[in-house]
C-alpha cells in the first residue's frame, strides 16, 4: 500500500459551481469543465448545488443517530435479499483479493409500492424501501435528502449530455423508473496498524452512471490517478464530491474514466458518509453513443441492459442472492 497519499490537486479534482444549472442558465462553461474532470480523473465536486444545508446536516445528525444505537436493535432491520433494502452489518461487501469492508450500512431507494407493476413482475431492485418502525426519525431525513439528491442527479445528467455533444434530455429520455440506491455509511476508526488487504471500502469503481457523494470532514476518500498514485480527496464545506461509474464510461467507448477509490478511516474517529448512486431504468440499453465512435475508433463494448449489468457487479460483492430478471 502507498504510505503516503498527498492530497489532490484543484485541477485532478475541480469545484463547478452549479449556479447558471440551476437557475436556467448556459451550462456549456459547466460542461467543458466536467468533461475534462471526467477525462482525466472522472471525479469532481460541485458547488451551489441546490441541496438546503439544513437537510444535509439532519441527514447526517440522523444517519450518526441510526448507527449509535445497540447493533442488536439494528440487527433486525437488516437487508432483505428481495428488494435490497435496510442495514448491512459490517463483513457483507467484500472485494476480490481484499478483506470484509471495515463499515455497516443502511441502504435506501427508489420507494416502490408492492403494487407496481415492476414490483410485481419481479424486477430485481424494485420495490418498496425498510423503514424501522422504531426509528421514525430515519425515514424522515432520508426521504428529504433522497428527493432533493434525486433531483440533482437528473440535472448533473444533463451537463454529461452536452459535454458529450448530445441534445441535454439524451439521458433523461432513460430516467422513467431510475434505478437510484442511496447509502447511508458508518466506518469506525480503522487500527493504525492493519492488513494491508483491509480498507473501509477497498479500492473499486462504482458500477453505473454517477455518484453523488456527502463526506464529513474525517476525510478517508482516496482516488487513483492515471499513473496509479493515491491522492485523497479533501473535505471541501458546501459540496458535493460527483464521480463517474463503469456504465458511463461504456456510453462513452471508455473516453471517460471509471476511477478506482478506496476509504481509509486512520484517524480514531468515526467517520459517515452517504453516497447517492444514480443509475438509469433497469431496461435501458447501454450503447456507445455516436458522438465517442468513428471508423477508426468503433464500439469497443457490447450493448447491456443497465440493471443487468448492475446485478452482476453486485453479485462479485456482496454475500446476497439477488435473482435476475
Amino acid at each position: 500500500m502507498q504510505s503516503t497519499v498527498r492530497a489532490a490537486a484543484a485541477d485532478e479534482m475541480p469545484i463547478l459551481d452549479l449556479s447558471a444549472l440551476n437557475d436556467g442558465g448556459d451550462i456549456a462553461p459547466i460542461a467543458a469543465q466536467l468533461r475534462y474532470a471526467c477525462l482525466t480523473t472522472g471525479f469532481f465536486y460541485v458547488a451551489n448545488h441546490g441541496i438546503p444545508e439544513p437537510v444535509i446536516d439532519d441527514l447526517f445528525a440522523t444517519t450518526k443517530r441510526y448507527f449509535d444505537l445497540p447493533l442488536e436493535q439494528r440487527l433486525p432491520h437488516r437487508m432483505d435479499e428481495k428488494y435490497r433494502r435496510g442495514f448491512m452489518p459490517q463483513g457483507i461487501n467484500q472485494h476480490p483479493g481484499f478483506a470484509p469492508d471495515l463499515k455497516e450500512s443502511y441502504e435506501i431507494g427508489v420507494d416502490l409500492p408492492e403494487s407496481d407493476p415492476d414490483v410485481v413482475a419481479g424486477l430485481p431492485l424494485h420495490g418498496p424501501n425498510r423503514w424501522p418502525a422504531d426509528c421514525p426519525w430515519l425515514r424522515t431525513a432520508s426521504e428529504a435528502y433522497f428527493e432533493q439528491a434525486q433531483e440533482l442527479g437528473k440535472r448533473l445528467l444533463k451537463v454529461c449530455a452536452v459535454s458529450l455533444a448530445m441534445p441535454e434530455d439524451h439521458f433523461l429520455q432513460f430516467c422513467t423508473k431510475p434505478m437510484v440506491q442511496m447509502r447511508l455509511f458508518h466506518y469506525p476508526p480503522q487500527e493504525p496498524v492493519s492488513d494491508d488487504k483491509a480498507f473501509g471500502v477497498a479500492p473499486h469503481t462504482d458500477y453505473g452512471m454517477i455518484t453523488l457523494l456527502l463526506q464529513d470532514p474525517i476525510g478517508g476518500l482516496e482516488l487513483m490517478m492515471r499513473n496509479g498514485e493515491w491522492v485523497s480527496a479533501p473535505y471541501v464545506p458546501g459540496t458535493l464530491v460527483i464521480n463517474i461509474g463503469d456504465l458511463f464510461q461504456r456510453w462513452t467507448n471508455d473516453i471517460y474514466v471509471s476511477n478506482p477509490h478506496r476509504v481509509i478511516n486512520r484517524t480514531g474517529k468515526e467517520r459517515y458518509s452517504i453516497p447517492m448512486f444514480f443509475n438509469l431504468d433497469y431496461n435501458s440499453l447501454v450503447t456507445c453513443l455516436p458522438s465517442c465512435q468513428s471508423a477508426t475508433n468503433p464500439p469497443k463494448h457490447q450493448p447491456i441492459k443497465s440493471g443487468d449489468y448492475l446485478l452482476s457487479r453486485f453479485r462479485d460483492v456482496q454475500k446476497y442472492k439477488v435473482q435476475a430478471a
